[in-house]
């Protein structure tokens, strides 16, 4: 349980600046641009750094590591709630993704460590990625209260309890574990990967808030270059930062996907829907967050029910069922209309709940039972930056999707529909065309991102093979590398 404290703040952190943000911009007055970067920092330095991070935890120790990145953890939050000015605010939260870098990826493979038995590991994995799921889920709705009582300050405070326990808790309750033969840690490839993923991300993010400009074009084709280097040369070096040879196994394949396009679905209809609750129906905001939580409740139950159920039916009929679940959530959102939907938003996000409960806890327990115990850290780094590609592209290219529906069947009197909105003189038919047009672009995304899954869980139901319960091969193939380490130690 001690691991899981961190777990729960990373997540957490991810999502809880959503209701915070017009309480930030009320005291510390930044441009549109730094109001970006206060947001982005955050995730642009965890997604840039898991997969480095997950590779020095193997080589120099899980725990020596996230006994570091908890302390630095502490200090951003501490920096970020007393921060005097937004350059200050930007910094700090850059700093916590860092520290939130080095978390995830030992904290999964110190589960891995402590839990050698199949059944067991995919159990604890299944509790992580509760932990995680609820944690990224519940993060508006308590910076919600909170903002209701204290200043903008304490969404960042409160992590310091959780922090300070971890650190005085941790030596105690683990044991340290890395790599036994450790390697070196090829500076170029953490170079090129923490700056290709930065500039592609930070590239589709711009494009999709101003449209396409030649600069972050530019940036954006440069990070696919940078990451296509970075590719080409793990396959040269005799410790690559990612092991290339993992995506051969098709279960992990098919499950690494599965971690990228659920989050891209899942953050754009939740940003979107957040928008439609707020601007279309003329919800409160804690009251529009509330509404999530029946679907964050089903997502949290899935994840931890899911590896019985593995064990049961096996990886493939579960990921087919994830897939199936969230295509049929989000269609769920095609009946909303301008003037009536909660009910049917609450529906969707039960249903598709089920769906992403699933892709959290099976991709993270194939991603460290499909190698060594000393690759565990590496493996699920990859299994987590998958994640938060997949939280980028979903903003980035799907939110592009309806940025364009807004602009074609919209009044063009602004760009979005809360520009919009706050118009002077604003004219009630002028309103309700682009509450429509907002709500058709809501449409054609849920539609697609559906269309994607429905795709993905045909994939998966003719391309994994049928296994049988307590067969899994990446299991096995975990369990015999094990033990062959050590028998060699």
């Amino acid at each position: 349980m001690v691991v899981l404290g961190p777990v729960l703040l990373v997540s957490m952190d991810g999502s809880i600046l959503f209701l915070a943000m017009p309480r930030i911009s009320q005291a510390l007055t930044p441009t549109a641009d730094q109001a970006l970067w206060i947001l982005d920092a955050y995730g642009f330095a965890v997604g840039s750094l898991l997969i480095t991070f997950g590779n020095v935890g193997d080589r120099y120790g899980r725990l020596r590591l996230l006994m570091i990145g908890a302390a630095v953890f502490g200090a951003g939050s501490a920096a970020a709630a007393f921060a005097p000015s937004p350059e200050l605010l930007i910094a700090a939260r850059a700093l916590m993704g860092v520290a939130g870098a080095t978390l995830l990826p030992s904290a999964l493979a110190v589960l891995g460590e402590l839990f050698t038995e199949p059944r067991r590991r995919a159990q604890a994995i299944g509790v992580f990625a509760a932990v995680f799921a609820a944690g990224f889920a519940i993060g508006p709705v308590i910076g919600g209260v909170l903002l209701e009582r204290f200043w903008w300050g304490t969404v960042f405070l409160i992590n310091l309890p959780v922090v300070g326990l971890f650190l005085f808790l941790a030596p105690f309750l683990l044991r340290e574990v890395r790599a036994a033969r450790a390697g070196k840690i090829d500076a170029r490839s953490v170079a090129s990967s923490a700056a290709g993923l930065l500039l592609t991300v930070y590239a589709l993010k711009h494009t999709a808030a101003e449209g396409p400009q030649p600069v972050p074009v530019l940036l954006g084709v440069a990070g696919l270059a940078v990451l296509a280097w970075f590719v080409l040369r793990q396959r040269n070096l005799p410790h690559p930062l990612i092991d290339l040879s993992l995506f051969r196994d098709r279960v992990f394949t098919v499950s690494i996907i599965t971690g990228l396009l659920p989050l891209a679905a899942w953050s754009a209809t939740a940003y979107l829907a957040g928008v439609y609750l707020q601007s279309v129906l003329g919800l409160p905001v804690l009251d529009a967050a509330l509404l999530a939580l029946p679907g964050a409740a089903v997502l949290t139950v899935t994840c931890v029910v899911t590896p019985f159920v593995v064990d049961r039916a096996g990886k493939r009929a579960a990921l087919v069922v994830c897939h199936l679940s969230i295509a049929g959530g989000l269609l769920l959102l095609f009946p909303l209309s301008e003037t009536a939907g909660a009910g049917w938003y609450v529906a969707s996000t039960v249903v598709a709940g089920i769906g992403y409960g699933i892709c959290f806890s099976v991709v993270a327990d194939t991603a460290v039972g499909a190698v060594p115990v000393d690759r565990a850290g590496a493996a699920g780094a990859v299994a987590e930056t998958s994640n938060e590609i997949g939280n980028a592209l979903g903003i980035a290219l799907l939110g592009s999707l309806a940025v364009l529906v807004f602009r074609l069947q919209g009044p063009d009197a602004a760009s979005t529909l809360e520009e919009t909105l706050q118009l002077p003189a604003l004219a009630p038919a002028v309103a309700a065309e682009a509450r429509a047009a907002f709500v058709a672009g809501l449409h054609l995304v849920a539609v697609v991102a559906s269309l994607l899954h429905l795709g993905l869980g045909v994939l998966a139901f003719r391309w994994l093979p049928r296994t049988s319960a307590g067969n899994d091969p990446a299991e096995a193939r975990a369990d015999r590398g094990r033990e062959g380490r050590r028998r060699a130690g």
